[in-house]
């Protein structure tokens, strides 16, 4: 595949996700043709959010968002994967913590604005801080799917869990009945909505015992944000198989839907080389990881079903994105491919 570069200074030139824009008026707005959101750098939502355009006139150019998130200004951060549903775009915090943990309570919550409000002044952006309840949730699905989790390692353990746990405690935070000893600490970097209206979470990290990347599907986010919100429900887990080379640990970058019905993926490593990442101390399989671009599809009548058991799910390799190691999206649009990575520290646009 021979990929175009198109290259952009924008924000804190780190991006996350890759979502097309699908709002006319946004596009005209901007005079752009296509548009594709994203987001950047580990800051509050609210200053993360850009948007890549393609001008009428073909030319590119990055438009970083004004947003107000009310109350809840300043009180993210980590925003990492984007989905579109019913209108509105949907941005998942990554549910993670720093490289050395632990687990940051500013990172689980989810927020989403309708695309439309993006063309006309400040953008108002709904957030909600779900304080571990979406951890709780996926926890809880994981330990009773079929599907083998690798077990997260002493040091991860320690840093992650035990010590979010000691400063929950000591601070009195109510969060602390919805962790325990045994969780597995959840790195959100990937969702998309499937028909039935849940959502399909991608998580870089845990993988399975063998390497594969899994997927945990979620109901009731749409709920999160009614006057009176329901929490989310994991339904089941997936593990996708037949795309990770043995001997490696590759977790989701990205998804998005495709035109066929099926979910296009960026999978790759479980977390960044020479940033001191106590999950590569005790994982080091995971870390020297190229990305791939893989395809796969749900069984018919599967989403929005709950079930406790995990699902194999057959992956088809599409391309090998090598030498990168930080393809933070996808899309795949008007026949073309696009691909967003952060190589460099920069924000890179690949077109196919």
């Amino acid at each position: 595949m021979t990929l175009r570069l198109v290259e952009f200074v924008v924000g804190g030139n780190e991006a996350s996700d890759l979502l097309a824009v699908r709002s006319a008026a946004l596009l005209r707005a901007y005079g752009a043709r296509r548009g594709f959101w994203t987001v950047l750098d580990e800051g509050p939502v609210e200053h993360c959010l850009a948007l890549l355009l393609e001008l009428d006139d073909g030319e590119w150019t990055a438009r970083h968002v004004a947003a107000d998130a009310g109350a809840e200004n300043g009180r993210t951060e980590d925003g990492e994967a984007l989905a579109h549903h019913d209108g509105w775009v949907y941005v998942f915090g990554s549910h993670f913590g720093s490289k050395a943990g632990p687990l940051r309570p500013r990172r689980a919550f989810v927020a989403r604005f309708r695309e439309d409000d993006a063309a006309a002044g400040l953008l108002p952006v709904h957030v909600v801080r779900n304080r571990f309840r979406l951890h709780r949730a996926v926890n809880d699905a994981l330990a009773v799917a079929p599907l083998t989790p690798l077990p997260p390692g002493e040091r991860v353990r320690d840093r992650f869990i035990v010590e979010t746990l000691a400063r929950g405690t000591a601070r009195a935070k109510s969060w602390v009945s919805r962790l325990t000893p045994d969780d597995l600490p959840l790195n959100v970097e990937a969702a998309a909505f499937t028909p039935a209206g849940t959502v399909l979470l991608g998580l870089r990290f845990p993988v399975t015992v063998a390497g594969e990347p899994i997927l945990v599907e979620v109901a009731d986010v749409p709920g999160m944000f009614a006057a009176e919100p329901a929490w989310p429900r994991a339904l089941r887990a997936y593990a996708v198989t037949g795309v990770t080379p043995s001997g490696e640990l590759t977790g989701f970058r990205a998804i998005t839907p495709t035109a066929d019905g099926g979910y296009a993926a960026v999978i790759g490593s479980i977390d960044a080389l020479d940033k001191g990442s106590v999950l590569l101390d005790d994982h080091p399989g995971g870390g020297d990881v190229t990305s791939r671009h893989v395809r796969f599809r749900l069984a018919a009548g599967e989403s929005g079903v709950a079930d406790p058991g995990g699902h194999l799910l057959a992956g088809e390799p599409v391309a090998d994105l090598a030498p990168f190691h930080h393809v933070e999206g996808l899309a795949e649009l008007d026949g073309r491919v696009f691909y967003v990575t952060d190589e460099d520290h920069r924000v890179a646009l690949w077109v196919g």
